[in-house]
């Protein structure tokens, strides 16, 4: 079984039902008068740095031991990671390193060197991990004491009988409830980037995709893409089921969605970097299965460009981009493709009808 320990520096809880919400109250107490916007890329970088290191040493240590597939295997060779789709960790930024520094009052840039050396070494990373721990607006006292906290989340041996769980399910968890929560904390502003988890598996559930592409335009932190792999598992199916493509306009965020799938081993094609979804589109011959999205309607401030090839059934008007964005949607499906979305309506299927 998956459970926190304690070190002393934080509370003992096991995971189970609050695991995640006693982490965040310890966390949040650590906030200080830092806003939650920008905390909440401290912590879940963190996370990500610790799911990293995590991943990392499980594999390694099968390697070490040389059984079976992994006999005579060099547990030094990044090669022999990146053949399992596992990061590489250089030894420096390893989460072992990193606690062990976590009272130094130099751990600020040990924490950006080692978020550095990762995307140094894992081009898919490249320019996504947060990389600000240095600043001298973050009280290095409280940052060590976090670092300390996020290592109570770790695999223990479960008891006779009971299935063992990774660590990896676990911290996917904490990332998503600390998702929950910073998006509660910012209020209306957490809306560009978290999307209800309960509405998200009620829009999945209904377009039911087992298989093929699904698209999100405004894909926030990509909980539409975590919801919808759920639901491939769920029912039978596995990782790689469905193909996955994305478009974030904010830079922050689509970091956000970036480390939530990799957090979960999931590929995802989010296009080179963050851009407009209206001013430039990064998947224009992509025709999906489904396009599952919660984009900012109402929205009176957006480009348009009068000759788009989109505007089949007419050009939307500058004041409100509802009608741009379900424009968009029907353009980007496939002939018996299907759509669901946050709006007033929330189905659309081609041919056949709107359905609330």
């Amino acid at each position: 079984m998956a459970r926190a320990k304690s070190n002393g520096n934080s509370a003992q809880s096991s995971a189970t039902i609050g695991f995640e919400a006693k982490l965040w109250l310890t966390a949040d107490k650590l906030r200080n008068n830092m806003d939650a916007a920008e905390y909440k890329h401290v912590v879940l970088g963190l996370i990500f740095l610790k799911y990293i290191s995590d991943t990392f040493e499980e594999h390694r240590a099968k390697l070490l031991a040389g059984q079976g597939d992994y006999a005579g295997a060099n547990a030094e060779d990044p090669d022999e990671y990146k053949a399992e789709n596992v990061f590489w960790v250089p030894a420096d930024a390893r989460w072992s390193h990193l606690q062990a520094s976590a009272k130094q009052p130099s751990i600020g840039k040990s924490v950006d060197d080692a978020m550095v050396a990762i995307e140094r070494d894992n081009p898919r990373l490249k320019g996504v991990l947060p990389k600000d721990y240095a600043r001298p607006g973050l009280d290095k006292q409280r940052l060590g004491e976090l670092i300390d906290l996020i290592a109570t989340i770790e695999l223990t041996a479960a008891s006779e009988g009971e299935k063992t769980h990774r660590s990896v399910d676990l911290l996917g968890r904490v990332y998503e409830y600390f998702l929950t929560r910073f998006a509660s904390a910012e209020g209306k502003n957490g809306g560009q980037f978290y999307t209800p988890s309960c509405v998200v598996r009620c829009l999945v559930e209904m377009l039911a995709p087992y298989k093929g592409r699904i698209y999100d335009p405004a894909c926030g932190s990509g909980g539409m893409f975590v919801q919808s792999e759920k639901f491939v598992e769920s029912h039978g199916g596995k990782l790689g089921d469905i193909s996955i493509y994305g478009q974030e306009s904010n830079a922050t965020t689509r970091r956000l969605a970036v480390m939530n799938l990799a957090l979960r081993g999931i590929e995802a094609d989010f296009g080179p970097e963050h851009a407009d979804t209206f001013r430039r589109d990064l998947h224009p011959d992509l025709r999906a299965d489904y396009v599952l999205a919660n984009p900012p309607f109402n929205d009176s401030d957006w480009f348009r460009k009068d000759d788009d090839v989109r505007w089949q059934f007419g050009v939307p008007p500058k004041g409100n981009a509802n009608f741009a964005w379900v424009q968009h949607f029907i353009h980007h499906l496939a002939p018996d493709g299907m759509a669901g979305f946050l709006s007033g309506k929330t189905i659309f299927n081609p041919g056949l009808s709107f359905q609330s």
